[in-house]
């Protein structure tokens, strides 16, 4: 994840499908059948449901934590229910919805260079589909 500005970046491993629906969304490629984050979105909107927002909550042992925030389409009022996710899974499916997708600040300053430099220097592009 990247914020608008591009100052900050969030580097989150992902499973190949979860990075392949990513991809497909980004492109905003349609599949001929429903991939498993399709299938979760027109759940939600056949039961009248927007998704609201995602949020990556906190990073607990290098493993960060999301939740998804649903509301009713009809509703008025500002109750939500929150669904616990990992990030890209969240991810997904914000882009399918067009969903902002937030970070706290507690993953935010869990970002501090002396945390991520190592990490990010003991990768190769390899890692980064020769992206790096």
């Amino acid at each position: 994840l990247q914020d608008e500005s591009k100052t900050n970046t969030l580097p989150i491993w992902v499973g190949v499908a979860e990075g392949t629906a990513i991809r497909l969304a980004l492109e905003s490629v349609v599949p001929p059948r429903p991939l498993s984050h399709d299938l979760i979105r027109n759940l939600t909107e056949q039961l009248g449901l927007k998704i609201s927002k995602v949020v990556v909550t906190d990073v607990k042992n290098n493993t960060y934590y999301a939740s998804i925030y649903l509301r009713s389409k009809e509703s008025d009022t500002q109750s939500e229910l929150t669904v616990d996710a990992r990030p890209s899974d969240a991810i997904a499916l914000a882009l399918r919805t067009s969903s902002p997708i937030y970070v706290t600040q507690e993953v935010l300053d869990h970002l501090a260079p002396e945390n991520v430099d190592p990490w990010l220097k003991m990768l190769g592009s390899k890692e980064f589909g020769g992206t790096v």
